[in-house]
């Protein structure tokens, strides 16, 4: 086990769980394979269960926490492990593009809230085209969502989003007695690779995200009932998507192709 709470009470505004399992963290780590020049930024360190293996390994190493106690605590906990940059601020508002620089993108890690992932993904997607890669420790739920295919269940507007942007890898599944406090949820780790050269050519990327949402809004209407005012039964056939499909069964590439055809029309 790794450093316990040491005073600390878990806040569930923060949606705080610490991983305490060394064999998780260091599994994670091993994914993670932090080289020495990385631009690694780690989000929510927490009680630095990550932390004190990322800075070492890096030599360098951008945090961002919003718990202002843990934040303070950081610079001690990691004295001599290397150069550590602290950002006390909220993940959800934070200006990510200041860490880049042309010639070293963004490695981003982190445990993150549950209560906060799925916003806090979408954020983050704003910045993909600075960033090498991103791994998470997510809710379970989140990344089968993240990685889901048409027409299952947890196919929706974040596989949808994500895809787009991003090459989706799951890489282990985290049981609940990993953490202190332990969640009432299974948890998994993922990997989202930004796309260097993207299967997908979308000419108007703020329309893909209005029919994208705007499709899944809601799920039990067809995309001709759902998109009304969007698309007509014209467009649908111009790409060859059936009007009485739900939202659920189009791949990302049939909701680019709409949306492009959408844009030329404007």
């Amino acid at each position: 086990m790794t450093d316990s709470l040491q005073g600390h009470k878990a806040r569930k505004r923060f949606g705080q769980n610490f991983l305490e399992d060394d064999n998780v963290i260091n599994n994670i780590i091993h994914a993670i394979a932090p080289q020495v020049g990385d631009n690694m930024v780690e989000i929510g360190p927490g009680l630095a269960a990550l932390t004190r293996l990322l800075l070492p390994a890096c030599h360098k190493l951008h945090v961002v926490e919003l718990d202002r106690d843990l934040a303070a605590r950081l610079p001690q906990r990691l004295a001599g492990l290397g150069e550590l940059h602290l950002h006390q601020a909220d993940a959800l508002q934070f200006d990510f593009a200041q860490l880049a620089t042309p010639t070293q993108p963004l490695r981003i890690v982190g445990n993150l809230p549950y209560n906060i992932s799925t916003p806090l993904i979408f954020h983050l997607l704003s910045f993909s085209h600075l960033v090498k890669d991103m791994t998470f420790m997510l809710q379970k739920e989140v990344v089968d969502r993240l990685a889901a295919e048409p027409a299952t269940p947890d196919y929706g507007r974040l596989s949808v989003m994500v895809q787009y942007r991003c090459q989706v890898d799951w890489l282990l599944d985290v049981p609940p007695e990993a953490f202190n406090p332990p969640p009432k949820v299974q948890s998994a780790v993922v990997r989202l690779t930004p796309w260097q050269h993207s299967p997908y050519n979308c000419h108007n990327e703020n329309l893909l995200q209005q029919v994208v949402s705007t499709a899944f809004n809601q799920r039990r209407k067809t995309v001709r009932n759902c998109l009304k005012g969007i698309a007509d039964d014209n467009d649908f056939e111009a790409v060859g998507i059936n009007p009485s499909h739900r939202a659920e069964v189009l791949s990302v590439q049939q909701f680019v192709q709409l949306t492009n055809h959408l844009h030329s029309h404007v």
